[in-house]
């Protein structure tokens, strides 16, 4: 008799469906076909938006939201509902969802899929669809005593925002017991304040010391950045601006993010010598963004800045020291080009890959400092073990990736799953935990140092021994990128936070008619309030710190 315990049922993964077996499948709901050049499309009735949702994620295994985009043409208003699988990436659908021109109003994904709330609340915020059977429809970004919607046609950029001054009334009100004579307590906590991580406001609803409701307020942030890349062109004026998104710590991976989506636009191949380039410097920006978020997550929990912050921060500047030399920049890299990057690596040789080796080399001991300091230290466990508890269906429901999925169990990098440069051609590992805690999410980005070490060395080894001749760092671009009218992408990257993606839409011209961007750290910051409920206000801070939001990339 085996004393082995039984292996759990795990449900088998389904097989991909031909886009016909899909239409089949959704039936009577489908209006019409489009090909999106990364997935068919289906265009649904605006009242079938549910049916159609439940149906891809509970018959066809669609189990992932990724993205939604609202935009507006001359004869209607339109959102896409970008899906994915969590176990295989490469499958995807469009869910094109057209709403009346003078009565935008579409059924709402919200009781299919949690993420939905928010990417919606943004799709009627700047475009202005209504979202029939949404929970909180209000605006996200801007205040709600904003007029008009930016990224509508009619909008009028010249209106002046006046608005009644009780709109504007202080919010600090004096103390007093609200109507309902109950025991709980309202308390702000931000948007100035460092543990928040930026211009982020938590309206925290207490009971107790207990955690009874929290909301996040975003928007304070909010620089356009989606307009502002529809009035760039592809070629030249559009890369700038992804280093401003994520603007501590992910300047090379958002720029891959749009570089991957313009050039399968384009059709543009990238020399392999480049995409070696790129992963390499991907993975030291990788390795900085993770030093940031262990030492602020440490400084955070029990307030340790002589020692933990400032070792972060120190093997950080030698990511960044080396990133300086390669790019140039120590923040605002604009290192990628389309079709590869900008300059070759610098002169001599020898010394950049020296001094990239020593960094590689310290790495190990200074990991086993964290680890002494931080993983192993007995406060932070009692601080992080069970509590910002995320179970994975919820996450998965909220559309969370990264390592804020991975320490929950969900094995999902899209470095691995929808391979792009050069790391289907390494030999490293996804990272995950199961603790589904904050201390799983520490851990995760702790053990993914490693393995972007690992490929780090890798790619020196290959840049070492690339034959001179051979070192083509651009492929042939035109001058000017004129897409085909209509033509319809949506890609994403695996960023240091989680899956960064950007839709785009052309319209013949050299700019994008539409130009929307899947921050990681925008549906991650949803999930707060899952993790946040019932925990005592010490473990609210700690579980915005596993997170590791930046107001840059939620905002935008």
């Amino acid at each position: 008799m085996s004393l082995e315990e039984p292996e759990p049922d795990v449900p088998a993964p389904v097989e991909e469906q031909s886009p016909d077996e899909l239409a089949e499948l959704l039936g009577d709901h489908v209006i019409g076909r489009e090909e999106h050049l990364n997935a068919p499309g289906y265009v649904i009735r605006p009242d079938a938006v549910q049916d159609v949702l439940s149906t891809l994620k509970e018959e066809a295994g669609y189990d992932h939201l990724s993205c939604v985009t609202a935009q507006e043409y001359e004869d209607r208003y339109e959102s896409i509902y970008h899906l994915k699988k969590f176990d295989d990436p490469t499958q995807e659908v469009s869910v094109v969802v057209p709403a009346d021109r003078e009565n935008p109003v579409s059924e709402s994904a919200e009781p299919v899929f949690r993420t939905a709330d928010w990417h919606e609340r943004e799709a009627y915020d700047l475009v202005g669809i209504d979202y029939d059977d949404h929970p909180d429809l209000r605006r996200i970004l801007l205040p709600e005593s904003w007029q008009g919607h930016p990224l509508a046609e009619d909008y009028d950029q010249d209106r002046p925002q006046i608005v009644p001054l009780r709109e504007n009334a202080n919010p600090l009100q004096e103390d007093h017991r609200g109507e309902d004579d109950t025991d709980t307590m309202f308390l702000n906590i931000g948007p100035h304040h460092p543990a928040t991580h930026g211009v982020l406001h938590l309206k925290t609803t207490l009971d107790g010391e207990q955690v009874a409701d929290v909301e996040s307020d975003i928007g304070y942030l909010h620089r356009c950045e989606e307009q502002i890349c529809q009035n760039g062109t592809y070629r030249h004026q559009i890369m700038p601006y992804p280093d401003r998104w994520d603007y501590i710590s992910a300047g090379l991976l958002n720029e891959w993010a749009y570089a991957r989506a313009a050039e399968d636009m384009a059709d543009i191949e990238v020399p392999e010598y480049a995409q070696v380039i790129r992963t390499m410097g991907a993975e030291l920006c990788r390795i900085a963004a993770h030093m940031l978020a262990v030492g602020t997550f440490a400084l955070d929990v029990y307030g340790d800045f002589t020692a933990i912050f400032m070792y972060a921060i120190r093997d950080r500047e030698k990511a960044q020291n080396i990133l300086e030399d390669l790019t140039g920049q120590r923040l605002m890299f604009n290192y990628f080009r389309l079709g590869g990057v900008v300059w070759d690596l610098p002169e001599p040789r020898e010394e950049f890959f020296e001094k990239t080796r020593d960094f590689l080399e310290d790495l190990p001991e200074a990991l086993e400092e964290y680890h002494d300091l931080i993983s192993g230290n007995e406060i932070l466990q009692m601080r992080t073990i069970d509590t910002g508890v995320l179970p994975p269906e919820v996450a998965k429901s909220y559309g969370a990736t990264g390592p804020v999925a991975r320490g929950s169990g969900i094995d999902y990098d899209l470095r691995r799953d929808d391979p792009y440069g050069y790391y289907d051609e390494l030999d490293w590992d996804v990272v995950t935990e199961d603790g589904c805690d904050n201390y799983s999410r520490l851990l995760v980005r702790l053990r993914e140092v490693e393995e972007s070490a690992k490929i780090i060395e890798q790619c020196i080894d290959l840049l070492e021994d690339w034959p001179e001749e051979d070192r083509t760092i651009q492929a042939n671009v035109p001058r000017t990128l004129k897409p085909d009218d209509d033509t319809e992408i949506y890609r994403a990257v695996e960023g240091a936070k989680g899956e960064l993606g950007i839709y785009m839409r052309s319209d013949g011209t050299d700019k994008p008619a539409r130009f929307k961007i899947r921050s990681p750290c925008f549906s991650n910051l949803q999930t707060l309030p899952e993790m946040a409920e019932g925990e005592y206000v010490p473990d609210l801070v700690a579980a915005l710190g596993s997170l590791d939001i930046v107001l840059g990339e939620v905002d935008r």
